[in-house]
């Protein structure tokens, strides 16, 4: 007997039944997705793919906007669109004026375009008689010239030969455009077609991810939808409210909106209960908000209360050199110490900015590397070119900036060391000595005006004498101590390079000896506060700390919104912000950022080798001669001897009788000058000046203990 046993059978729907079957082909569709979706992104994320993708969307894109930019001009061209275009832009504006202009202008326009369509139609009803006089005056003058060819050729026929001669020449004109006419009509669509795609890739019209990246602009128009809005985000609670309450939304707090070199300058006027300070310390957000780095937006301060003045670079304009100096480009370059004005670079608004450093004291400060030396040999080499000026010259870097003027000034020290800078220090102390020599001439001569440009330009006295002391924080620095037992460098009344560069900075300029530092990574120390504030002009490139700018520029400027330590290190190369007199500033302004000509070494040996030819020969001195210094204080103390008062003209005879050489240009006031260095003066007696003793040995004692502190 044989037992099968079979499973009974379930009820089970259709669909169910069918599941298994059809589950595998199911399956295969997502299976193939995802494989597609996996060679999709490994094919992305590959740079030859990514890259021919940006090629192939940017060239479309370009052919695309072209089109549309060409259309669009078209279309202004032919219609009175750019004229309503302009009149609404007016109106938002609220420059009724302009929107009077721009309707005057449509009206003209529409006049000329209506005379124009009027010509065309009389030109259509005129046509065909037109046709038929040319016609039979174009036969007529055949005809002439058939009769005259048969009258001189005694032959009939000839009549018809300028009639065949035409037919010809059309028969070949039609010849040869029939044979151009195909492959004109198939190149023209591609002429058309590079066409557009010119024009699009002019204007660049397609997506910033696609343009290559020098072409991208990471920053849109500035409008004024833009500028109050960027405003409105500010952060500032009392601003947001203002805005938001403003009928307008704002627009009433702008100014015009005008373009200025590379970028766009508005004034915008501050709501009550918004300080100017609150808009300054927000720069960066300011910036972003404006679609800008903080680079490309400045603040300033104008004359008007609770205004600022904003300049708004284009985005990536900053970056782009500004291209070389005049200098090289003007093989008959020339300089006027007394009027003119050195090309040195050019403002944020793309204008020329010139120098005037006529009887001017300068500073140039920033941190290391970032153009410091390139600028301020920038201003020496356009003075080189006026032949009057002297040049002394202490580079106490030594690498070789200032080489160009070897042959041209006459001294030039070269070199980081303590010998060099005691070099230097001979060197400013050598200038003080000349400005007193200077005005004790001017005294005897009884002159008011001090040296005139006459004097300079004919008595050899008085030529315009420029001191250029270059990384100059290595003279405040040094420790070194000279024969008197004097330090060189410091802060104190005991250091001979302060003392000698403040002496200059209190009379040089009225008698044309004038100092020029540079210095770097400015502090208390290696920049005294009394020697950077004698200066007329004073420029920063970037500084690391606002404290640092205050320093290098004052703390007015900086109040009002200088900025150097808003500079990019190594990017901003050569962009100072300068303050001070001899540089052209706006009406209110305080300072103005300069993008100063950079010029190279070979440039300037270029530029010096023009200016020696100018000049006499100079044997440039590129080691002074050790000279003891002079003990003034010394002197005077040995000529009075015991007597408790002696007359100032008495004391003069016997220092000029104990040393000629030196004081011989001594005068009353130079004696005063140097018992007011230790805060003394000279006395009097029966109305007739006297030099008492008490005076200078209480000068003598002061000096002693300064010593003694600076030990």
């Amino acid at each position: 007997m044989t037992v099968t046993l079979i499973k009974p059978e379930e009820d089970t729907p259709p669909d169910a039944q069918d599941a298994p079957a059809s589950a595998p082909s199911e399956r295969r569709p997502e299976r193939r997705r995802a494989r597609y979706r996996r060679i999709a992104r490994a094919a992305l994320q590959d740079d030859r793919v990514r890259t021919a993708g940006r090629l192939a969307v940017r060239h479309g894109s370009y052919v695309l906007g072209g089109t549309r930019v060409v259309g669009r001009r078209v279309w202004d061209g032919r219609t009175a669109s750019r004229y309503q275009r302009m009149i609404r832009a007016a109106e938002a504006a609220g420059l009724m004026d302009e929107v009077k202009e721009w309707e005057q202008r449509e009206q003209s326009y529409r006049a000329a375009r209506h005379k124009r369509r009027m010509d065309l139609l009389q030109l259509a009803i005129h046509a065909p008689k037109a046709v038929a006089y040319g016609a039979t005056g174009g036969a007529g003058v055949l005809l002439m010239i058939g009769i005259m060819l048969a009258w001189a050729e005694h032959d009939i026929r000839a009549v018809a030969s300028p009639f065949e001669t035409v037919a010809d020449l059309v028969g070949w004109v039609s010849f040869l455009a029939g044979v151009v006419w195909g492959p004109g009509l198939a190149i023209a669509p591609w002429l058309g077609l590079a066409a557009v795609w010119a024009v699009g890739q002019h204007r660049h019209t397609a997506p910033q991810w696609a343009l290559p990246v020098r072409a991208r602009d990471l920053g849109g128009p500035i409008t004024p939808s833009v500028v109050v809005t960027a405003f409105r985000d500010l952060g500032i609670s009392a601003l947001r409210k203002a805005i938001e309450g403003m009928g307008d939304v704002g627009a009433a707090m702008l100014g015009v909106i005008r373009p200025a070199g590379c970028g766009v300058e508005v004034d915008v006027h501050l709501p009550s209960g918004v300080s100017t300070e609150e808009i300054q310390s927000r720069r960066r957000k300011l910036a972003e908000n404006l679609n800008r780095h903080e680079h490309e937006v400045f603040i300033t301060i104008p004359p008007q209360p609770r205004t600022v003045r904003l300049w708004i670079a284009d985005s990536g304009a900053l970056d782009e050199p500004i291209g070389p100096s005049p200098l090289l480009a003007e093989e008959d370059a020339s300089a006027d110490y007394y009027t003119g004005s050195a090309p040195w670079g050019q403002n944020l608004r793309g204008d020329a900015v010139g120098v005037s450093v006529f009887q001017r004291h300068i500073l140039l400060t920033g941190l290391s590397n970032q153009g410091k030396t390139a600028s301020l040999r920038a201003l020496a080499l356009w003075l080189a070119f006026d032949v009057v000026v002297d040049f002394y010259i202490a580079d106490l870097k030594g690498v070789g900036d200032w080489r160009p003027f070897d042959g041209l000034a006459k001294v030039l020290i070269q070199g980081p060391t303590d010998t060099h800078v005691g070099q230097a220090v001979d060197m400013v102390e050598w200038g003080v000595e000349e400005m007193q020599k200077r005005i004790a001439l001017l005294e005897e001569s009884g002159a008011t005006d001090g040296v005139t440009r006459e004097m300079a330009r004919t008595d050899p006295r008085f030529r315009p004498v420029v001191l250029i002391v270059d990384e100059a924080q290595v003279a405040y620095g040094c420790g070194a101590k000279g024969p008197d037992g004097r330090p060189y460098g410091g802060a104190k009344a005991t250091s001979r390079y302060f003392r000698a560069v403040k002496m200059i900075h209190d009379q040089g300029r009225a008698v044309n000896v004038t100092i020029w530092e540079g210095t770097q990574d400015p502090t208390d120390e290696n920049l005294p506060k009394r020697s950077r504030e004698g200066n007329h002009i004073r420029g920063s490139l970037v500084l690391g700390t606002e404290s640092q700018a205050k320093m290098a520029l004052g703390e007015a400027p900086v109040d009002a919104g200088a900025a150097p330590h808003k500079l990019r290190r190594g990017h901003d190369r050569g962009v100072l912000v300068v303050a001070g007199e001899g540089i052209p500033l706006e009406t209110g302004q305080s300072s103005v950022t300069v993008r100063t000509h950079f010029i190279s070494g070979e440039d300037a040996l270029t530029l010096t080798a023009r200016a020696k030819a100018r000049r006499e020969a100079v044997a440039t001195v590129h080691k002074l001669e050790v000279v003891q210094p002079t003990d003034h204080l010394a002197d005077l103390a040995a000529v009075i001897g015991q007597e408790k008062r002696v007359r100032t003209t008495e004391v003069l005879h016997r220092l000029k009788a104990r040393n000629h050489a030196v004081y011989e240009h001594w005068t009353g006031g130079r004696l005063k000058a140097l018992l007011a260095e230790y805060g003394e003066q000279p006395g009097t007696l029966d109305g007739y000046p006297v030099v008492k003793l008490e005076s200078v040995e209480r000068a003598l004692e002061q000096r002693a203990e300064e010593l003694a502190e600076a030990q």
